[in-house]
């Protein structure tokens, strides 16, 4: 009887059209297609609203805070963007496909990955990145089904926003090109790495220092008192030019000749007189001890009234730091400036401003960037040392053919 049984059921399975109909069984597949295929439809709708996204505490603690003080929460129309609106596409094929990479975001959660505010955090610039990668690779696809340059009213906007999106429109901009950081923070890209750096280690790595003729830091690195490099006193910027006293395996002694400002402890130090150009910073310890510092000179700036001093000091600091010509830093910072600061508006031109003005006009730019911190840094000292006062063809012509020729020593 079992034997039956068992072989009844599965001949049902192998060879159905003996024991039904062919009627039934195209009308029970249909059903059985039709029934799946609404299942689907159902759970991928469910997976799509903004009541599933929230359910998982990551975007709830995370993400609803941020979005909740944004004009895509609040407005005045009372139309309000979701989670899917703008991270899930409309299409189905390439719906699918975010829905199989969005897998990983799942998997994030459920290991711990991003699982506290502290993780989270810490992960940010790789989920920023990898979202903007998307947005730009898709034409941010998702923002223009309800944003469209011939649908805006550009006059009614506020007359710098106007410059920017009229010069957008006519290259039909990706939307996140200038908009990173509209519905969430953006992330703190101080810890990042520019690969481009790489090249001036290398470069540093192969430079051969000969006593008494100069050089140019490669990078911001710390400066010491010592051979030993254990008693910190400072640090040097990105293409501070050092004169090389003596070098060893491990650590080389350079003698900086700089200017400061004749105020408070003086720490820090300014490639030329009567510029804000950064070079080097000196712990308040050290800034004023006579064993180290030598004042060469006292003048007065007559553009501020101040007195500013040409200093002296010999330090020390690691080896392979230093490349004996700025330009490949130029060509990195200058690459830099041009991708990241076009993208919203045509940029400056490089000698349009003096140097002096240069860090408040690039400090309202670089946070709409994704520039680390190092990165900015080496581009700011670029625009300083090609700006007006350096630049013959200021307020015209090719800055970057300019011979440098500063009227300050």
């Amino acid at each position: 009887m079992i034997k039956k049984t068992l072989r009844a059921t599965r001949d049902l399975f192998l060879k159905p059209s003996v024991k039904i109909g062919l009627g039934i069984l195209v009308t029970g597949g249909f059903i059985a297609g039709a029934a799946s295929w609404q299942g689907f439809n159902t759970a991928l709708e469910v997976t799509n609203s903004e009541e599933f996204c929230l359910s998982c505490h990551t975007m709830r603690d995370n993400m609803l805070p941020e979005l909740q003080k944004t004009v895509h929460w609040s407005n005045r129309s009372g139309v309000r963007a979701e989670c899917q609106d703008c991270h899930v596409p409309h299409e189905f094929t390439d719906k699918i496909a975010r829905k199989m990479q969005a897998s990983r975001e799942v998997w994030g959660q459920l290991v711990g990955t991003i699982g506290t505010r502290e993780k989270f955090e810490e992960h940010r610039v790789v989920l920023a990145r990898r979202e903007w990668a998307r947005m730009e690779a898709n034409d941010s696809r998702e923002c223009r089904a309800c944003h469209d340059y011939k649908d805006m009213d550009i006059n009614l906007m506020r007359p710098t926003s106007q410059v920017a999106m009229r010069a957008a429109a006519e290259r039909d901009e990706s939307c996140i090109s200038c908009h990173k950081g509209i519905a969430h923070h953006l992330p703190d890209l101080k810890g990042t790495h520019n690969p481009a750096f790489d090249t001036l280690v290398s470069a540093a790595s192969s430079t051969r220092v000969k006593a008494e003729d100069d050089y140019y830091a490669v990078l911001p690195h710390k400066i010491y008192a010592d051979a030993e490099l254990t008693q910190e006193i400072g640090s040097i910027e990105v293409a501070a030019k050092v004169t090389v006293l003596e070098a060893n395996d491990d650590a080389q002694r350079v003698e900086l000749d700089l200017w400061r400002k004749n105020k408070g402890f003086g720490r820090v130090w300014y490639s030329n007189f009567g510029l804000n150009i950064t070079s080097a910073i000196l712990s308040k310890e050290v800034s004023r001890d006579e064993n180290l510092v030598s004042v060469l000179e006292s003048k007065e700036d007559p553009a501020t009234g101040l007195e500013w001093q040409n200093v002296k000091a010999e330090v020390w600091m690691p080896t392979a730091s230093l490349i004996d010509s700025p330009e490949e830093i130029w060509e990195i910072a200058a690459a830099s400036y041009n991708q990241q600061c076009s993208t919203c508006h045509r940029q400056p031109e490089v000698a349009h401003f003096d140097a002096n003005s240069w860090p408040a006009q690039f400090g309202g730019m670089v946070g709409f960037t994704s520039m680390d911190d190092d990165t900015a840094k080496m581009v700011l000292k670029y625009l300083q040392k090609h700006s007006s006062d350096f630049i013959e063809t200021a307020h015209g012509g090719d800055p970057t053919k300019g011979v440098i020729q500063s009227a300050r020593p």
